[in-house]
């Protein structure tokens, strides 16, 4: 066996006439069959000219080939970099030109739009729809599959996933083979699966957590899953009969509990529904308890480390902690000055250390350096304390990171938008609680003397430079913003302004 990330959850085909995918309509492809997809896309991707080490950009919908893709990518020896179906052009321009992929694969509707932008970064263009047709699948039908995995060690990049930067650059964080294996062999037994598992799948697949954490682990359990292209209250109700679990952010839980057919009896068949991404908020958990007798298992990952703690499967699961460091995973609170090691219940920032820690960011090894101690410790610019009974909790982000639905929105990309904008002094963009999403994004904004721009005229111009979960949620006209002796901003005093501004919305 290589240390290809393909053979160590595929290769072994003993269990090929097992289901691995129901769909909702109850159809249903196996072990083997889904082998079968990864190795004609292989082949394909081959044909089209992916040498080892290349990477593949991939921005299309949810479907059962896309999930092939990554695997196929992996087991050819390519790097596979998801991008979020929300990215605009202007964004997929900067990712291309940045990552420099041999092949970018992209929705059959957006090529004409695409095409120029991969072009000029060097990728050869395919197409793949929800529905699983394209050129990509007419390669793949045409050429020779794979019949041999790719010879890739263990340490080498098997996945590129992007996230924000301090300097409002994104950054993509380099998962190698072995940090992708490593936690989902942990999740696997932390969580307790089985090959009786049936995982309802209602993740996107372009991020951390659909794609990492619930697809590998499903497949490291030898499990199956039903296979949703969205979240939907109404299918995963239908499906929870058939299911064992639920991944999910806080706002799967958050509209499910709206549902009027949630309780004990539609749950009864469940035994575990994990929540990350997005904190989730305290009542959130109790009020799920007390409607379905499940007590929500949260648990702390990054795009740069996967999974670094859970709540206990068996023991107390509590309420705004994110549970333990995982096997395998080293945890400390620091000083952010000195790097000092904290008391118990002392804040400061985390750091983690552990297999399942990225190798670095992709061509920035300068910034690399500096998001590690020398002790191989990562600083994940998360802010947080370990109480006595050994609990992580989160209380804030050093990094100014917004995490809205799930997804990472970092305030200075936001903030260059706006400030660009005619009539615009100058933006300050921050998170605050929203009972649907986690954070909702405020913009707090000075216009120019005389200018007219009003919320409409803000939310036109962002549509076609900003992904929809980037844009803010809500758009304050201020006189200045608030700021200290030393002239920065101080976000502290916005978030106190603004904190309620989706209360008015958690109560209709």
């Amino acid at each position: 066996m290589t240390g290809n990330l393909y053979d160590a959850l595929l290769k072994d085909l003993a269990h090929a006439s097992r289901t691995f995918i129901t769909h909702p309509d109850g159809s249903s492809l196996t072990y083997g069959g889904f082998a079968e997809m990864c190795a004609r896309i292989g082949g394909a991707l081959v044909a089209a000219g992916l040498q080892p080490g290349d990477r593949v950009a991939v921005q299309v919908e949810k479907s059962v080939t896309a999930l092939a893709l990554y695997l196929g990518t992996v087991r050819a020896g390519g790097i596979f970099l998801p991008l979020n179906t929300a990215y605009t052009p202007a964004e997929i321009a900067y990712f291309l030109g940045d990552a420099r992929p041999s092949i970018f694969v992209c929705d059959p509707r957006k090529r004409d739009m695409l095409e120029p932008i991969a072009q000029e970064a060097g990728a050869k263009v395919l197409t793949l729809d929800a529905q699983g047709q394209g050129t990509l699948p007419e390669a793949a039908a045409a050429a020779a599959p794979l019949t041999q995995t790719s010879e890739r060690g263990g340490k080498e990049v098997a996945a590129i996933l992007y996230t924000s930067g301090t300097t409002g650059r994104s950054k993509g964080a380099m998962l190698t083979h072995d940090n992708l294996l490593s936690n989902a062999l942990v999740l696997v037994d932390y969580w307790r699966f089985t090959g009786d598992d049936v995982l309802i799948h209602a993740l996107p697949i372009f991020h951390t957590h659909g794609l990492f954490v619930a697809t590998n682990v499903v497949l490291a359990a030898r499990a199956s899953m039903i296979f949703l292209p969205k979240f939907d209250p109404d299918q995963i109700m239908a499906a929870m009969p058939r299911a064992t679990a639920l991944m999910g952010v806080p706002t799967f839980y958050t509209r499910l509990l709206q549902h009027p057919g949630l309780n004990k009896e539609a749950t009864r068949h469940m035994r575990l529904f994990v929540s990350g991404s997005a904190p989730l908020l305290a009542e959130t958990h109790r009020e799920w308890e007390a409607r379905t007798g499940h007590a929500i298992l949260e648990r702390y990952g990054m795009t740069e480390t996967n999974m670094n703690t859970s709540n206990p499967y068996d023991g107390g699961r509590v309420a705004g902690t994110v549970g333990f460091p995982l096997p395998g995973v080293d945890l400390r609170v620091v000083d952010p000055e000195t790097g000092d090691r904290l008391e118990t219940d002392a804040i400061g920032m985390i750091e983690v250390r552990g297999p399942n820690v990225f190798s670095g960011y992709w061509q920035m090894p300068e910034k690399t350096a500096a998001e590690f101690r020398k002790d191989g410790f990562f600083i994940t610019g998360d802010l947080g304390k370990v109480d006595a009974d050994g609990y992580v909790h989160i209380v804030g982000r050093g990094k100014d990171l917004i995490i809205s639905g799930g997804y990472n929105v970092y305030p200075k990309e936001v903030e260059m938008e706006l400030d660009a904008l005619p009539g615009v002094v100058e933006s300050a963009v921050i998170g605050v609680p929203h009972p649907d999403f986690g954070e909702g994004i405020v913009a707090a904004i000075v216009l120019q003397p005389g200018a007219t721009l009003g919320e409409g005229d803000i939310a036109r111009a962002l549509e076609s430079r900003l992904a929809s979960y980037k844009r803010p949620k809500k758009i304050a006209f201020v006189a200045e913003l608030p700021r200290n002796t030393m002239g920065k901003v101080q976000k502290n005093l916005l978030r106190e302004q603004f904190a309620n501004s989706f209360t008015a919305a958690a109560a209709e």
